[in-house]
């Protein structure tokens, strides 16, 4: 498969570049920047062929099968719109778009026509995260009664500029950190939150968005979700748990792109370390995806788990806006 990179991204630098070649025959091709001379210097310095200003000429002249999205997140709907109308393949950066109508929009359109697209949600991808779920889902815990995610960080310096400042751009740790934590409690559960109450803050780095926040969230089958996302807690541990009827899963260490952490599962006869794979995150969700475009089965997350995780995140921005309960609306999903 080749592929275009829509966004000379550092998320591309430091892992998709590498992930996309670690399956056999995939290549990149192009990318795609707004600034010519940052784009020729990205394509020399990563071994891409050329490199594009113009998404319609990269679309047209460019061979490739597939592209890659990593631009801000107000950019993602149009760009999506036109590969999948060129009929590319798309893997797309959280969250989808800005509303969730326009990221239905772009999974109905890749559904019509034939094109497979993905959400690079790389957690569910994570030895550790799939060692949970398997523990969900053999009833190591039986049935499951509350969950909390703890996903409160220091954001890096070089990762904040628009995050922390551009609302038109989709800052703010909300639309940055909460879908990542939707679709991981999603993933886990299998089923898809009801409605939401949230409270938000600025604590430190926000100008004009939200900086940290605190939600909770009513589930179909009764359990309660409680989850922290923050840009600036330097000396918090990230983590998730699981309590049950037979069992509690604690995690630590989990919230993250690399495959690090630990796990444990506490029940009756005690307490116990969980082992779980260490491949990459990414080659993993890179080998579905590839999988997938030849017929073979479904990305790691699709499209339709990329939309679920943006209605969430913006029924938790509204609940905080609103000081109300929201209810999430999966835009007909």
């Amino acid at each position: 498969m080749r592929w275009a990179l829509i966004g000379a991204s550092r998320i591309a630098a430091n892992y998709m570049i590498d992930a996309i070649r670690s399956v056999e025959g995939s290549t990149i091709t192009a990318v795609l920047s707004s600034d010519a001379a940052r784009g020729a210097d990205y394509a020399r310095t990563h071994g891409i062929a050329e490199s594009y200003t113009d998404l319609d000429r990269m679309l047209a002249e460019a061979e490739i099968d597939a592209v890659y999205i990593s631009t801000t997140n107000e950019k993602h709907h149009a760009e999506a719109m036109a590969a999948i109308a060129a009929g590319k393949h798309v893997m797309c950066e959280k969250p989808l778009a800005m509303t969730v109508a326009d990221a239905a929009e772009m999974v109905r359109a890749a559904a019509e026509k034939g094109v497979v697209f993905g959400t690079n949600h790389h957690l569910r991808n994570a030895g550790t995260h799939l060692a949970i779920r398997d523990l969900i889902a053999n009833g190591a815990i039986g049935n499951v009664l509350s969950a909390r995610v703890f996903h409160a960080v220091n954001l890096p310096e070089v990762l904040r500029g628009w995050r922390i400042d551009n609302p038109g751009a989709g800052g703010g740790v909300i639309p940055d950190i909460v879908v990542h934590d939707a679709d991981t409690v999603r993933f886990h559960l299998g089923e898809d939150p009801v409605e939401v109450v949230a409270r938000q803050t600025v604590s430190g780095l926000g100008q004009g968005v939200e900086d940290s926040a605190m939600s909770i969230w009513e589930m179909p089958s009764g359990t309660m979700v409680q989850t922290h996302e923050s840009f600036t807690h330097a000396f918090a541990e990230t983590g998730i748990e699981f309590h049950g009827t037979k069992g509690s899963i604690v995690a630590r260490g989990v919230m993250t792109q690399n495959p690090v952490g630990e796990v444990w599962l506490t029940d009756e006869n005690g307490r116990k370390s969980v082992p779980y794979e260490t491949h990459g995150l990414y080659e993993r969700s890179m080998r579905l995806f590839h999988a997938a475009a030849r017929g073979e089965g479904r990305p790691s997350a699709d499209g339709v788990d990329g939309v679920k995780s943006l209605a969430v995140a913006m029924a938790v921005k509204a609940a905080a806006d609103s000081g109300k309960a929201v209810a999430v609306d999966y835009g007909g999903f």
